[in-house]
């Protein structure tokens, strides 16, 4: 079938029961605080955007491919201290992927990726779990470490830094609010060596670490660096789409 939908959300009946899809791939995002210049869905309007063109960019290269709508919630078990950061369990999570796979394999889709949008979310051990389950191929795609960000950011930032700031600056200005009224993403460092030097790792009170809420300086963000990274993200995972989707699932290998 020629030019069929690729987004679920938008797409209708009538167009979609004939229609075939190898790859299903489902935007998970997070509902959090984000220094205090972006807006609270910014994880999810990242993944969702993010998924949207790279999709778009792989179906125009023959993959049959299916965007699915977002999941607004992610792990913030850290922050809940934060007015209105909405948590949801590693383990809730877990229950959300095994019903959508479930679902998508019953409908004949073989693969679903999951484009992560939250430094909070890891969803490689539920993958572990539920792979046996399933006939499916599963994959994660976290879209912010795809593309190395310092040829394109002076310091990319953690969460609502420079980075972040000029992706939604490209994606989403009207709710960027202006930069000087930004925290400075400043972050307190962990006292233990371990820790500093991440081989050793325990979760972020984040209240704890930063006074605003965001780690790393989003004072150097533009749109123009948001949108020619935006651009290298989508492409980058554009491509691997086009390959999930033609891919044997039981042929990985050389």
């Amino acid at each position: 079938m020629k030019n069929q939908p690729v987004i679920l959300a938008q797409a209708h009946y009538r167009d979609l029961r004939n229609a075939t899809y190898e790859l299903a791939l489902l935007p998970w995002g997070a509902t959090e605080a984000h220094n205090l210049h972006l807006p609270y869905g910014t994880d999810i309007m990242e993944s969702e955007r993010i998924a949207a063109e790279a999709a778009r960019l792989a179906a125009a290269r023959g993959a049959k491919i299916i965007v699915l709508p977002p999941v607004p919630f992610g792990v913030n078990t850290g922050q809940l201290d934060i007015p209105l950061t909405i948590n949801m369990n590693p383990s809730t999570q877990m229950a959300v992927l095994a019903d959508v796979a479930s679902s998508l394999q019953q409908q004949g889709i073989r693969k679903l990726a999951i484009l992560n949008g939250h430094g909070g979310n890891d969803f490689r051990q539920m993958i572990r779990e539920l792979q046996p389950r399933f006939s499916l191929l599963f994959c994660q795609i976290n879209w912010w470490v795809c593309v190395d960000p310092r040829p394109f950011f002076k310091e990319p930032g953690d969460h609502a830094g420079e980075l972040e700031t000029s992706v939604m600056l490209h994606l989403a200005p009207d709710l960027v609010l202006p930069l000087s009224e930004a925290g400075s993403g400043a972050e307190r460092k962990p006292r233990i060596p371990g820790f500093q030097e991440k081989w050793a790792w325990t979760p972020r009170q984040w209240t704890k670490v930063s006074q605003d809420t965001g780690i790393g300086d989003p004072s150097a963000a533009t749109e123009q660096k948001g949108k020619a990274f935006f651009t290298a993200v989508t492409e980058k995972i554009g491509a691997l789409l086009v390959e999930l989707s033609a891919a044997d699932p039981n042929d990985l290998y050389s």
